[in-house]
């Protein structure tokens, strides 16, 4: 949550600031500012609402210098206002700080600090943070950047909870200083100019050599260079530069009008991708290295656990149903945030996959924190190769799907599938799966990009039923078996982007309790492939119909025997039942955008929302 940007250099930092701030505005939009040092003071603005809002402010109101800080905020602690914007300023007004994150002993530091005679102007723990750090200042005579940082480290080492921070003092131009535990932070190398970033998008645009903070770590950062320092007094490790794998244009529009329609339009592209490379025909299996497991290791695993939120939880269902039929392994699906205070029973042969696209979310690294402190395996799947989860998991596979800058997930659900679909075609290999089973299956991997393709071609239709039900006051979502999560993603797609009421369940559930909602104006959507199960979800498309309900289903291409049943229709290609979520969530996808954009929802910035969720 949260965005953050930070530059020191010899350009002007506010265009730097304002262009990165406006890549970073899907990680929070109630408030926007920045902080450039200009001749010994810190010009400050902020504004309450979207990055435009501060644009027109600094149209009227300009500020430079070559060193700045900049944050936009998703509110954890203080209402929507411009005194809770970041940045904020110590007692002094010395120093700017912008934060990431959440401080959880922040009131007993602001008591503290209040009987110290400190004044406070907003609301937030980040405030109280400032000013800790302008006393520690105080106490320490002249200022130096030396002296500057070890107040900050002083200061860090008593607060509790997480934090990404960028820190600059008005008495030391050029200087910027830089620290995470918990929330993440990037450092962007480039030729006589660094810079600070919550997420490498915003800086993609000025360099692709990164260097990835890890938990407890500081720097001091010039113009000229960096140097990287341990908050716990133990000495700083070997820096690893890191080139980022996407340009600047990945993370723009292009000719789409939404990034989340340009990211359902990319997913024959990130299918291909996370596929690229880890399809062995003559093995008639998978190859995932990244695992860092023996064939000997995986074939003795007797349980996996598969844990994430959100999306990532419903991608995490669906592999829990691949899992159990093509490896025929025990699988259970665990949110991140219950597990991560769950006393949950664990074999010695559990394996545990912590699922998550960007790598930082903090109840699942939290979850997989836990696991391994109990001395089992944790893999992550995730789609950022310098994330927390990359580095502190002991293995995994990467999604390889390049940005996503929807808040609502769309093409990183599908790799995720895809991923928890490779992993199972390489144990069931291991197990009960011939070589020409494996090839088959294989093959089926293979021909998903063409068929997502398939359903894009879709979407005008799609947009025309959406429209008619655009103003619907409810909606189910039904779904069996391995459908059964996308009728949840489906149900959680349209919430999200709409904020229409909908909620998602298994097809045969109708008859228990949830036929009592079924009247004309609350359109059920019924995921109903021509599967093993079909027989079953026409019944509940009948038991719904004979209540004068209106049914919308997603069911194979040819299937006839929905017609003049169904009130509408949404048509995917054939695939076996193990694949076809991948492409019966297409539609809803579509159909929850479409609906979002006819009522005139905000759909890549929804009301409330954020991407990565860094606090808990």
């Amino acid at each position: 949550m949260c965005g953050i940007i930070g530059y020191v250099g010899k350009n002007e930092a506010a265009p730097i600031l304002l262009e990165g701030l406006r890549r970073l505005e899907y990680r929070g939009y109630d408030s926007a500012g920045l902080a450039v040092l200009d001749g010994g003071i810190i010009q400050r603005r902020r504004r309450v609402g979207r990055i435009e809002n501060l644009y027109e402010l600094l149209s009227v109101e300009p500020v430079h210098g070559s060193t700045g800080i900049s944050h936009t905020r998703w509110a954890t602690h203080g209402a929507v206002t411009e005194e809770n914007a970041h940045p904020h300023l110590d007692a002094s007004e010395s120093l700017a700080l912008v934060h990431n994150g959440v401080l959880e002993n922040y009131r007993e530091l602001r008591t503290e600090l209040s009987r110290a005679g400190i004044n406070f102007r907003s609301q937030t723990d980040t405030e109280v943070l400032a000013c800790l750090i302008g006393l520690e200042i105080q106490k320490n005579g002249p200022i130096t950047p030396e002296s500057f940082r070890l107040a900050v480290e002083r200061s860090l080492r008593r607060v509790k909870g997480t934090f990404g921070i960028a820190v600059i003092h008005c008495k030391l131009p050029g200087f910027l200083i830089g620290a995470r535990r918990g929330s993440p932070l990037v450092l962007g190398i480039g030729s006589g100019e660094h810079f600070l970033a919550s997420d490498v998008t915003a800086i993609v645009g000025h360099t692709r050599e990164v260097v990835y903070f890890k938990d407890n770590e500081i720097a001091e950062i010039t113009a000229e260079g960096f140097e990287i320092f341990s908050l716990t007094g133990s000495t700083g490790g070997s820096v690893e530069i890191h080139s980022v794998d996407f340009d600047a244009e990945a993370v723009e529009l292009g000719p789409y009008p939404h990034f989340m329609l340009k990211e359902i339009y990319e997913q024959p592209t990130s299918l291909r991708e996370t596929m690229r490379g880890r399809l062995s025909h003559e093995e008639a299996s998978a190859k995932l290295g990244g695992l860092n497991m023996s064939n000997a290791e995986l074939r003795a695993i007797e349980r996996i656990v598969l844990c994430g939120c959100g999306t990532a939880f419903h991608a995490a269902l669906v592999g829990e149903y691949i899992l159990e039929t093509l490896a025929q392994i025990p699988t259970e699906c665990e949110y991140a945030s219950e597990l991560r205070y769950r006393n949950l029973p664990l074999p010695k042969d559990t394996l545990v996959f912590a699922i998550s696209q960007s790598g930082e979310t903090a109840d699942t690294l939290a979850a997989l924190r836990e696991c391994k402190r109990k001395g089992h395996r944790a893999l992550g799947i995730c789609n950022n190769v310098g994330s927390t989860i990359a580095r502190e998991s002991d293995g995994g596979v990467y999604m390889h799907a390049g940005p996503e800058i929807g808040v609502a997930a769309t093409k990183s659900f599908t790799s995720q599938i895809l991923v928890l679909s490779l992993i199972a075609l390489l144990m069931g290999r291991m197990r009960n799966l011939s070589h020409s089973q494996g090839l088959e299956i294989l093959s089926e991997i293979e021909a998903l990009p063409e068929k997502v393709e398939l359903v894009l071609e879709n979407s005008d239709y799609i947009s025309a039923v959406a429209k008619k039900f655009a103003r619907a006051p409810y909606f189910l979502f039904f779904g069996r078996q391995f459908n059964y999560p996308i009728a949840l993603e489906g149900a959680l797609k349209l919430k999200e982007i709409s904020y229409i009421p909908a909620s998602g369940h298994p097809s045969a559930e109708l008859k228990h309790g949830i036929i009592a909602l079924i009247k004309e104006n609350i359109p059920s959507v019924i995921i109903a492939p021509e599967d093993s199960v079909f027989e079953k979800n026409l019944n509940t498309i009948e038991e719904i119909k004979a209540r004068n309900g209106t049914v919308i289903a997603v069911t194979t291409e040819g299937c006839d025997r929905l017609n003049g049943i169904a009130d509408e229709i949404f048509f995917v290609p054939p695939a076996p039942e193990y694949l076809m979520p991948i492409l019966t969530v297409i539609p809803l996808q579509l159909f929850a955008y479409h609906i979002a954009v006819e009522i005139g929802c905000d759909v890549d910035k929804p009301r409330n929302l954020a991407k990565s969720v860094t606090v808990e």
